[in-house]
């Protein structure tokens, strides 16, 4: 056994862990109340000022970009894995019920319309995830609503805004005086909640919220259930026999690889322009003016992909998705939506039937021809969140052909760099597993530099794989700091974990150093910093990175697909000429 990683400021963070893991062993509803004093005491990074009586309004954004809007009248959130676990504890029509989703968290959500809201979990993650931010979300909504209790007459002026939608200058001097909310503060406010503001002070000015979570099942062979049938979908989808095509594996996104592939946003662009045009992004026109001039390096490809997808979100563009679907599939990409289960999408690119001439300009130099004879695969899925990681490569593993390559892309926080920093680890620490990881990252610092224009790329970087985002505080941090890790995500320890178990006979270990130098195939992992977390003003309740999170994740991108595409020119090639 051995230990090399600190627990200096861990003993809050496992007695949290501990408190809400022993409360959901219940078939009853847990408070949320319960679990207050436990998660104020922890101290999180994200959510400093918790035992504090002015509002943390990092912490509350951060929380309502990850819950629907629906968490207004929640009082009841139950978890389950699927619709299967749904019917079997009596929630029979759990899909029957309005559909949600999160602004800033791929989930699932389900409202009943009165006060009981479902999700879909994927792994222990998840609970790890909506545990601390619904604790969160409550605390901060309880500090404001006794706020403005306090405060004669402030709490039927905002039932008449709410009323009439109209916010005059003195009550908005009024909350931000009362809430002691600053400029900014008030304005992430607005930005994050827009129209549904008043409704959400309405609804805080006049009750607490008290909500309950309940774990319908936590069995760790539900989370494998669920998995297979995610699988069993992929299969269906897929017209051809996926055990018997070599596979290159990517956890990236579901946007970067098909746009870089197949050319679709080229094919538009006249169309993009116009609506570039029409002024209904006036940033994104300046910004295009900015690139025209060469007054910024940025990409010109990626400025239209990040165009389309705005557009694609209009109703003038919605007509895109069907057209797009069909110029995907002529170019060899096949979209599996899940169902009935977690939500996670995945892409299975046949790289034989990619066009040489639609592939974005940094690709076209390979020789792309090669490829018309190969039968190998890309299996992109969308990033899962934290241990799901590990269910989904483990069944991902036992199910396809010859497996040629995992490459990894994904956001992480950088305790040393700046947010836009593409960060290249080859030393993961696992907090699931305790194990210290080493392996062979096939990429460097050359591979991705000449695609970066606004941050820098450092690699031989030492990577944490922490349990969720709020389950971390700065003395923990600044422990791991001093003993050089400095890459802080979620996926890279379940993914080599998964890894593992390639290599060797047994399951994982447990609190061991482990050599992943003899797996028979290529790791490449690359992470893009969009935290700061030592940085108080910005941290991922402050901000996040929109447009000018293109720059890195691009430049990842482009380095996995030479590499991908590399390997597989040099193969058919050979394979031509035997």
């Amino acid at each position: 056994m051995r230990r090399t990683i600190p627990q200096d400021g861990a003993d809050k963070i496992v007695l949290y862990l501990r408190t809400y893991y022993s409360l959901l062993r219940t078939t009853d509803t847990v408070r949320i109340r319960t679990l207050e004093e436990t998660h104020t005491a922890t101290k999180s990074a994200l959510h400093p000022d918790a035992g504090g009586m002015r509002p943390d309004m990092s912490a509350f954004i951060y929380s309502s970009l990850r819950l629907p809007r629906c968490i207004l009248d929640v009082r009841r959130v139950i978890l389950g894995q699927s619709d299967e676990v749904f019917k079997r504890r009596d929630y029979p029509d759990v899909e029957t019920w309005q559909r949600l989703r999160a602004p800033a968290r791929r989930r699932r959500y389900f409202f009943d319309g009165d006060e009981t809201m479902g999700a879909y979990i994927a792994s222990i993650s998840d609970v790890d995830d909506i545990v601390p931010t619904l604790t969160a979300f409550q605390i901060e909504w309880n500090k404001m609503h006794t706020l403005i209790s306090l405060q004669a007459g402030l709490v039927e002026r905002i039932k008449e805004w709410a009323k009439s939608c109209s916010l005059d200058l003195s009550l908005e001097e009024e909350l931000c005086a009362t809430l002691r909310l600053s400029s900014d503060d008030w304005e992430r406010l607005r930005s994050i909640w827009a129209d549904d503001l008043p409704q959400l002070l309405r609804r805080v000015a006049t009750r607490r919220k008290r909500m309950t979570v309940r774990l319908l099942s936590g069995s760790h062979i539900e989370y494998r259930r669920a998995t297979q049938r995610w699988w069993n979908r992929v299969n269906r989808e897929v017209q051809f026999d996926l055990s018997e095509s070599p596979t290159y594996f990517v956890s990236s996104n579901t946007h970067s690889l098909v746009n870089m592939l197949t050319g679709f946003a080229q094919q538009h662009e006249k169309r993009l322009m116009d609506y570039l045009a029409s002024g209904a992004v006036p940033d994104l026109q300046n910004e295009a003016e900015r690139i025209r001039r060469r007054q910024v390096p940025t990409s010109w490809s990626n400025f239209l992909y990040y165009l389309l997808k705005k557009y694609m979100r209009t109703p003038e563009g919605a007509d895109l998705s069907a057209a797009r679907d069909v110029y995907e599939a002529e170019h060899g990409v096949t979209r599996i939506a899940s169902q009935h289960t977690f939500d996670l999408s995945v892409q299975v690119i046949e790289l034989a039937k990619l066009v040489p001439d639609h592939v974005d300009v940094r690709l076209c130099d390979l020789p792309l021809e090669n490829l018309r004879d190969s039968n190998a695969i890309i299996l992109n899925i969308d990033y899962p969140l934290g241990f799901a990681a590990y269910h989904l490569l483990t069944r991902i593993a036992v199910n396809v052909g010859d497996l040629r390559g995992a490459y990894i892309i994904g956001k992480a926080a950088t305790l040393n760099g700046r947010i836009g920093d593409v960060l290249v680890p080859n030393v993961v620490y696992d907090e699931h597993s305790k194990n210290t990881y080493l392996f062979g990252n096939v990429f460097t610092a050359k591979d991705v530099s000449p695609y970066l224009v606004h941050g820098d790329v450092l690699d031989n970087q030492r990577a944490l794989t922490v349990r969720g985002t709020f389950l971390q505080n700065q003395t923990y941090m600044e422990s791991y700091l001093d003993l050089g890790y400095t890459d802080v995500e979620m996926e890279a320890g379940p993914y080599l974990s998964a890894l593992y178990e390639f290599i060797r006979p047994r399951r994982y270990p447990m609190d061991e150093l482990v050599n992943l130098y003899p797996v028979p195939f290529e790791i490449g992992m690359l992470h893009y910093a969009s935290d700061t977390p030592m940085s108080k003003a910005k941290n991922l309740g402050a901000r996040n990175l929109s447009y000018y999170g293109m720059d890195p994740t691009y430049a990842a991108t482009v380095a996995v697909l030479r590499r991908i595409l590399t390997l597989e020119t040099k193969r058919s090639s050979k394979s031509s000429h035997l």
